[in-house]
């Protein structure tokens, strides 16, 4: 890859000059719904990909572009270093020309661990502990410390009591013992092994003349610490089955036992099982008897003393890397240009001059990441609590230090989880990668951000099979003659903000003493029965408060408890801990009888889940099948068409529709059942027919081609067409949960909800319910939401965009910055009420919608 120039080119494109130099040129693009198609984009520019969601447009800049752009690169790498790379499918395209190295900014995340920070994805964090090394003040005495002794995830660094954790994992007598009103032979103690292991050990226990059959907390202390705390492992003859007074009277016999038994003391099993088991499902088991605390040696500060002895600035590098980074770069200013007081430092010249060195980069990348509105951050956060949205800003502001020129850069809508406010960052971060001489394929709803592309590709008109053309590409303006393009409609104003009446609350949930993150002692009020929005520039508190605190007081006073977190994909210790709501309901429960969070998280993590299995509607579907009279005949029960049952699934395969083929130096490729043909099901199974179709077929119908022919089949065409109503006729029933965006998750599990009976009473939340969606789409889920609203329930979403808070009921904006800027109800009301406010950032962009 090329270094920036000295002077960048000339980035404006112009729409005649399609199939010249300076442009990529595709011929036959087929990836997924694509047309066979043909297309000329020009480089250093900034190309926008826009069309209703499932319209082909992401299929085109990653699977297409993107796909064909790394394929090239990894085919200069040696095969030995190209394991190293996740590899994309080579796409289905005739030809791809002019298409410069890319870089792909996604909103995916990696596996997530706590030991990935901020500062590790930004790099700033190796510049740190480069001036702690280099410029830091060493105590009297105290040897000189490479950087790598001042991060947690080294040898050298970590503190070797927590080993970099931050907190020591025990095991105490109420984690292990939870109801002590239990016996032992009740399985009082709960951390033991389940089953046989169990049983065994209790009967090691009466073998050795414990008592099990009194209350735990009525045995003594000497007893209940011995079999709870001891290291010894003595091994005793068992007699199953007998009771502890037979069992006497067999040890006085000295009859033979039914085996010798070794007993292992409860705290060693939980510690032992959790460092040796290779099963992840025992590791989780285990770990929920495991209490963490602050580890004694580095106060949860991570580094060994000596590391956490040196200062800059009077503070050590984690007081320092807990700071927002505002407020970093306000400490680094004054080392940055040289006006910082002398003090008391005895500095060398070369020290001054590393000093100003480091502290000039780190302030340079500390203001491309504030410009990006990143600045509530602190470098110590760790990537699982960041939001899709700010993971991909902190990717882009890395990509913009990194004065590369020449590369072709591949968002996936950059302003997702933006404020307009925060938008207006992120576009002038595009338009410096543009100056530097890069080019920019941004696959994007957002209006404001189409509004200022340089090219615009239109794909449709549809999602699915009814997509997958190319509607337009070109300047952005030549756009409004395209009658097919439903972008045209939005993004030329020709589809205005409907004017209506709000409905009133019927009644309001109030919030008092809030505090959480950068919410301190705050009162808030929601109001139930209509549809609510929460608005306010992105950090500002928002979803802690709609998300975190609504959702666990109201679960509490339902006696629902905390939602069930994401699963881990490694079930361990290097998790966040959980950080406690506090404050009360005040008023309004009386209005809620039930709580339902519709998120983005995934509806599985396995290809067997989809969304035929996930809303219910495959069941009716197996029944159906199960009714024919083929089925009758041989037998088959609506068991036999699921693919996760031995009896009617491919036996080579086992239902799972493909094999992996093991390459040596390559990564794994899939390819489908040679037995079944990517059928998952057995040729018996596959002989049956509902209408002429199999359940393989079916499996492989769109939502839509599934609604028309089950029409006739309520059951089945409810959910159907709810699926539909919610903008989501183009995917696939059998389509794997692992290939739907976030966004598509919350509307399968929307639907779902709809699909069900409803007396009212409810309170839905949802945390930005637009993302990922044409405005088009947004129209059709705030029917569905306004459905809601007119059966007697209440909706409130943390939202962004202002097309969609301008339709709601009532707005509360949090504000007016972010992080210890934020935190505050700046002004609520219905939308015009707080268009007219002065106070906060969201007023003058709900203005706008007035216009």
């Amino acid at each position: 890859m090329r270094r920036k120039p000295d002077h960048p080119q000339d980035p404006t494109p112009t729409p005649s000059s399609a199939g010249m130099p300076g442009h990529v040129r595709v011929r036959g693009a087929r990836e997924h719904n694509l047309k066979n198609v043909d297309l000329d984009i020009p480089r250093d520019a900034l190309v926008v990909f826009t069309g209703v969601s499932g319209s082909g447009k992401s299929s085109l800049a990653f699977g297409t572009l993107y796909a064909e752009a790394q394929r090239r690169y990894l085919e200069s790498v040696s095969p030995y270093a190209r394991r190293l790379f996740h590899q994309m499918p080579v796409p289905e395209v005739d030809d791809i020309d002019g298409l410069p190295p890319a870089v792909a900014l996604q909103q995916q995340r990696g596996t997530p661990t706590t030991r990935s920070s901020v500062g590790s994805v930004s790099t700033l964090s190796n510049s740190l502990r480069m001036l702690y090394s280099r410029a830091g003040d060493y105590p009297p005495g105290q040897g000189i410390l490479y950087a790598e002794s001042f991060s947690p995830n080294t040898a050298e660094g970590a503190c070797p009591q927590c080993s970099g954790l931050g907190r020591i994992y025990e095991v105490t007598e109420q984690s292990m013992v939870p109801d002590d009103s239990l016996t032992i032979r009740e399985r009082a103690v709960a951390a033991w092994p389940p089953a046989w292991h169990g049983q065994n050990l209790r009967d090691i226990l009466v073998t050795m003349g414990y008592d099990v059959d009194t209350p735990w907390r009525d045995l003594p202390k000497k007893d209940r610490d011995w079999i709870l705390y001891t290291d010894e492992t003595p091994t005793v003859p068992v007699y199953a089955g007998l009771t502890p007074e037979e069992t006497k009277k067999a040890l006085k016999r000295k009859d033979t036992p039914s085996y010798q038994g070794t007993f292992t003391g409860v705290r060693r099993y939980v510690m032992q099982t959790f460092a040796t088991t290779e099963s992840a499902s025992m590791k989780k088991r285990v770990a929920r008897y495991m209490v963490g605390l602050e580890c004694p040696t580095c106060h949860g500060k991570r580094l060994r003393p000596e590391a956490l002895a040196i200062t800059f600035a009077g503070l050590d590098i984690t007081e320092l890397s807990r700071m927002p980074l505002e407020r970093l770069a306000k400490l680094l200013q004054p080392y940055a240009d040289g006006s910082a007081p002398k003090g008391k430092t005895d500095k060398h010249a070369e020290q001054l001059i590393v000093t100003q060195r480091i502290a000039a980069d780190l302030c340079a990348r500390l203001d491309v990441m504030l410009a990006l509105g990143l600045g509530y951050l602190a470098l110590e956060r760790s990537t699982p609590t960041l939001s899709p949205g700010e993971l991909q800003r902190l990717r882009l502001a890395t990509q913009v230090r990194s004065n590369l020129f020449g590369v072709v850069y591949v968002l996936d809508e950059p302003s997702a989880g933006l404020h307009p406010a925060d938008t207006e960052a992120l576009l002038d971060a595009l338009a410096r990668l543009k100056a530097a001489g890069n080019s920019l394929f941004v696959v994007e709803h957002a209006l404001d951000v189409i509004r200022h592309a340089d090219w615009i590709v239109d794909v449709g008109p549809h999602a699915g099979e009814g997509g997958g053309r190319i509607l337009y590409s070109g300047a952005p303006d030549g756009l409004r003659k395209v009658a097919e393009s439903h972008t045209r409609r939005y993004l030329f104003d020709e589809k205005g903000i409907e004017d209506r009446t709000p409905r009133e609350p019927t009644g309001w949930l109030q919030l008092e003493g809030v505090r959480r993150n950068n919410l301190h002692d705050l009162r808030a009020r929601f109001p139930l029965g209509v549809l609510a929005a929460v608005t306010g520039v992105s950090g500002s508190g928002k979803s802690t408060l709609v998300s975190q605190v609504l959702v666990d007081l109201v679960g509490a006073a339902l006696g629902q408890g905390a939602p069930e977190e994401e699963p881990e994909e490694e079930p361990g210790l290097e998790r966040e801990e959980a950080i406690p709501t506090e404050g009360r309901i005040a008023s309004g429960m009386e209005g809620v009888k039930r709580l339902v969070r519709v998120d983005q998280k995934p509806i599985g993590r396995t290809p067997r889940s989809n969304l035929a299995t996930y809303t219910g509607l495959f069941d009716q579907v197996r029944k159906l099948f199960a009714a024919t009279p083929q089925a009758k005949k041989k037998r088959y029960d609506a068991g036999r068409f699921s693919f996760n049952v031995a009896k009617g699934r491919c036996e080579h395969c086992a239902g799972e529709g493909f094999v992996m083929v093991e390459l040596l130096f390559l990564p794994s490729v899939y390819a489908p059942c040679p037995t079944c043909e990517g059928a998952r099901y057995n040729a018996d199974t596959l002989a049956v027919h509902y209408k002429d179709k199999n359940i393989a077929d079916v499996l492989g119908m769109t939502v839509d081609e599934a609604y028309a022919f089950f029409e006739d089949q309520e059951p089945v065409a409810r959910p159907l067409n709810t699926l539909r109503e919610v903008g989501l006729g183009y995917l696939r029933l059998g389509q794997s949960a692992t290939e739907l965006s976030g966004g598509e998750a919350q509307r399968i599990k929307l639907a779902t909800e709809l699909q069900r009976a409803t007396r009212g009473g409810t309170l839905y939340i949802l945390d930005e319910p637009t993302t990922g969606l044409h405005p088009l789409d947004a129209d059709r889920l705030m029917a569905q939401l306004n459905r809601l609203v007119d059966a007697g329930n209440s909706v409130i979403m943390v939202e962004h965009t202002m097309r969609v808070v301008a339709g709601c009921d009532w707005v509360i904006d949090i504000g007016p910055g972010a992080g210890e800027a934020g935190g505050t109800v700046v002004a609520e009301g219905p939308p015009r009420t707080v268009a007219d406010c002065q106070d906060g950032q969201t007023s003058r962009y709900l203005r706008a919608m007035y216009r």
